[in-house]
């Protein structure tokens, strides 16, 4: 039986240490029933060694499958990946380039999502089309689309965004950039990693064509797991340089039905598991089907609910604090990240190092002071997480 998880109840995080643990968006802790999965596959393999394989081999597909559902496309859409960086690189390099194509990025972004596009365009000899994330949310998202408008025009091919911005939190407008970015033959890729395990994101309502995400921030699973999405259409298209054995089709059929079938012109495949061309990380994997087996218990659509309540409880204590929110008034541009601007007063490069001495796990991403909490933080730790902002506030102006 799967692992069932409530809202609020951090029970199955027995050795926690803060009282308040929100950084989410940075790593998440792994729960008691990830950890005796991962314990389980380990001793699996301790005992039986290559006869655990075939047993860990059915259980991705089975996690494949419930990825598919998590953001709503076709199990083999899904490839598995080390981490959401693999993906942007995979996408990048094996993007069917042309002469006098340009990519869009995004000025605010994590450089997850920035480098790779980058390196494709030093090699391909791409133009680059700077915008500013900003510039996609209120008060005035047009103003983003009428630029990307512009460099749609002028040949960009595909448009780099994150769902969700690492900083401010801002949820991006993912359906008018694909449907924009569509008009215009271009295609869109999106680094999901601070949105997938809390934000709702359905891959084929908003028109994306391809995507990544790590297993190890809202997935709640381990480091080194994650999964790339590439629309079904798209993947014939690819050209997947960056290939190596398990990326042919019936890559592992040598190895199983006798003498003669070793061979290396076995084409290469077209769907997402293109990406998959060696050895997994068995145990990352263990990780994350477990923890999205507790997420999907809850819901998506529930734990985003309970988290905007979080949000809405501890954003007027900090307000009044003398911190600047970077919420956006728009519930749509909304994530799990409740970012502030803090006053240079208060020191707020030392901020995460005094709220941890009170209890409470917060990061400081480019300056900005971020709260993430998910589903087993209890509305009732609101208080304790702005007593402590007030007491670190309070120790800067001694």
């Amino acid at each position: 039986m799967a692992p069932t998880a409530t809202l609020g109840d951090r029970s199955l995080f027995p050795d926690l240490s803060p009282k308040a643990y929100l950084n989410h968006a940075a790593i998440s802790p792994p729960s008691a029933p990830v950890q005796a999965a991962v314990a389980q596959c380990l001793s699996q393999y301790t005992q039986q060694g290559m006869g655990a394989f075939m047993t860990y081999l059915e259980q991705r597909e089975v996690l494949r499958a419930s990825l598919a559902t998590l953001v709503n496309v076709q199990p083999g859409e899904i490839g598995f990946v080390p981490n959401t960086s693999w993906g942007v690189v995979f996408a990048a390099m094996s993007y069917p380039w042309e002469t006098g194509d340009g990519v869009v990025l995004l000025d605010g972004e994590f450089p997850t999502n920035v480098t790779p596009w980058q390196q494709a365009a030093s090699l391909y000899g791409l133009d680059i089309h700077r915008i500013n994330a900003a510039d996609f949310g209120s008060p005035d998202p047009g103003n983003g689309l009428a630029q990307l408008d512009v460099a749609l025009r002028a040949g960009a091919k595909v448009v780099a965004v994150s769902a969700v911005q690492f900083q401010t939190g801002m949820r991006m407008p993912l359906m008018a950039i694909s449907a924009l970015a569509h008009r215009h033959g271009a295609s869109v890729f999106v680094d999901a990693i601070q949105g997938c395990g809390v934000v709702p994101l359905d891959f084929e309502k908003l028109g994306v064509d391809m995507a990544s995400c790590g297993g190890h921030k809202w997935m709640m699973g381990l480091e080194g797991s994650g999964f790339i999405y590439v629309r079904e259409s798209l993947g014939p298209r690819l050209r997947p340089r960056l290939s190596a054995w398990l990326s042919h089709q019936d890559g592992l059929g040598f190895l199983f039905d006798g003498p003669g079938h070793l061979r290396y012109d076995r084409p290469i495949k077209t769907d997402a598991s293109m990406v998959e061309g060696g050895a997994y990380n068995t145990l990352g994997f263990v990780a994350m089907h477990t923890a999205l087996d507790l997420i999907q218990s809850i819901g998506v659509q529930d734990i985003f609910a309970h988290v905007q309540r979080y949000h809405d409880a501890l954003e007027p204590k900090l307000t009044a604090l003398g911190l600047t929110s970077l919420r956006s008034p728009s519930p749509g541009e909304r994530s799990g990240v409740l970012a502030f601007d803090v006053p240079e007063a208060f020191e707020p490069t030392k901020l995460p190092e005094r709220l941890a001495a009170r209890g409470v796990s917060a990061s400081i991403p480019d300056g900005r002071l971020r709260f993430a909490p998910h589903w087993p933080n209890a509305l009732e730790e609101v208080d304790v997480v702005a007593a402590a902002v007030a007491d670190a506030i309070a120790e800067a102006n001694k």
